[in-house]
């Protein structure tokens, strides 16, 4: 029994009319050999014209049989080497897999296409351009099966999955060396001063909010006589304002003593980080107890869903993501990767070494994902699909084989008269 095919449309059969054309030229033939046939012996143009039609006639007829035996059998009829499409269906799914492998799928191919192309400016122009022409219905057609595929898979489930594949990844990470990396690198960029700075407001608001809390501390800790003479209220105050003194002076000054041992703290930091065995093993453990703790768990479950909702609604409404605060990000985003040569060879290498991997990886299942659908297809869809594709340049065959018939006989015929 025949397989059914997807549920995809057929294209359109756009070599109707020239079939019709090249059958029409044909019968036309035929009726003139007819005609002329009977007026032979009247006047001597009349074998030009016969002799025309009827080589006309069995060229058409020849390159009708041919173009009609790959699609089917000629007339119905079994014919030994006919209908050669239909027949050879699962050798052609398998020469065009091979065909795919060879030809595209391979690393090599793959790396050399994608050095010809600058993808991060590509995807600069696609970003920054409007969402109109055939660049908006391929984005809108993309979103719209981005958004099926999110709303018809369980969402419990498939965060249940994104989950464990994340924690999976996060557990095969060695994430000290790479904090290390990090923080080392933005210590030497100079980067990590806004950090401190951040982190001294931070520490005076703090204190400005809790100056009650470190007056108490200030008198629990102050002995009696200091209790019975007045004294505590005036230290509590003095080490506030000790501290506030301090703390201002750490953020105006970029070369305090203790912002100079809170960066030699930080560099030490880094370093042990990266090279620090013991260091490594309880930043791991760490790691480790943080995936495994269920509030992470449950934290993870919530960010997953307002994600998923978000990119629904974001392809559902379009127009209003691009007008807000995504849309002026992924704007900038397109004018950087269209202007920065530096973060095109960056993204353009990423998007080569990632493709060249997937070849790698999973060409073969591409390859046969393709054999395998195409032989999924009953004969009839596989010569439908086929003879529609081509049928139109199949037809002028016909066209070419009926007029170059007719000049081969004409040819012929004059050089028979003139001998």
């Amino acid at each position: 029994m025949a397989l059914v095919t997807s549920g995809a449309p057929l294209p359109p059969d756009k070599a109707r009319r020239m079939r019709i054309t090249a059958t029409l030229m044909l019968v036309a033939m035929a009726a003139i050999f007819v005609t002329t046939h009977q007026m032979l012996g009247t006047h001597p143009v009349w074998g030009y014209v016969n002799a025309f039609a009827e080589a006309a006639m069995v060229g058409g007829l020849a390159d009708w049989f041919a173009v009609t035996a790959l699609f089917r059998h000629p007339m119905g009829v079994p014919i030994p080497h006919t209908a050669i499409i239909p027949k050879n269906k699962d050798r052609i799914a398998d020469t065009m897999a091979a065909f795919l492998r060879s030809n595209f799928l391979t690393p090599v191919v793959v790396a050399r296409r994608m050095r010809e192309m600058n993808v991060a400016k590509a995807a600069g122009d696609f970003l920054t351009k409007g969402g109109g022409g055939e660049a908006g219905r391929i984005r809108a057609g993309a979103g719209q099966l981005f958004v099926e595929m999110l709303e018809s898979l369980d969402p419990d489930r498939l965060g249940l999955q994104v989950k464990a594949g994340l924690a999976r990844q996060a557990e095969k990470l060695d994430v000290s060396p790479l904090l290390g990396r990090m923080l080392e690198t933005a210590i030497a960029d100079d980067r990590h001063r806004p950090l401190i700075d951040g982190f001294i407001r931070w520490t005076g608001l703090t204190l400005e909010d809790n100056e009650d809390m470190v007056r108490d501390m200030v008198q629990a800790r102050a002995n009696a006589v200091i209790r019975w003479t007045g004294l505590d209220d005036r230290l509590a105050n003095s080490v506030l304002d000790g501290l506030y003194k301090l703390l201002a002076e750490m953020h105006v000054d970029p070369n305090h003593p203790v912002r100079g041992k809170v960066e030699e703290g930080l560099k030490n930091l880094a370093r042990d980080l990266q090279h620090d065995s013991e260091m490594r093993a309880k930043v791991e453990r760490m790691k480790n107890d943080l995936l495994a703790n269920p509030a992470v768990s449950d934290w993870w479950t919530g960010v997953w869903e307002r994600m998923r909702l978000s990119l629904i609604d974001m392809v559902r409404n379009p127009d209003k993501a691009m007008d807000g605060q995504v849309g002026s990000s992924l704007a900038e985003l397109g004018q950087s990767l269209q202007s920065d040569p530096a973060l095109q060879i960056q993204v353009n290498r990423f998007a080569r070494r990632t493709l060249v991997g997937i070849v790698t990886r999973y060409g073969e299942q591409i390859v046969s994902l393709v054999s395998n659908t195409v032989k999924g297809w009953d004969a009839g869809t596989i010569t439908m699909r086929i003879e529609r594709a081509v049928g139109r340049d199949l037809q002028f065959i016909r066209i070419n084989g009926t007029l170059v018939g007719g000049l081969v006989g004409l040819t012929i015929h004059a050089a028979i008269e003139l001998l």
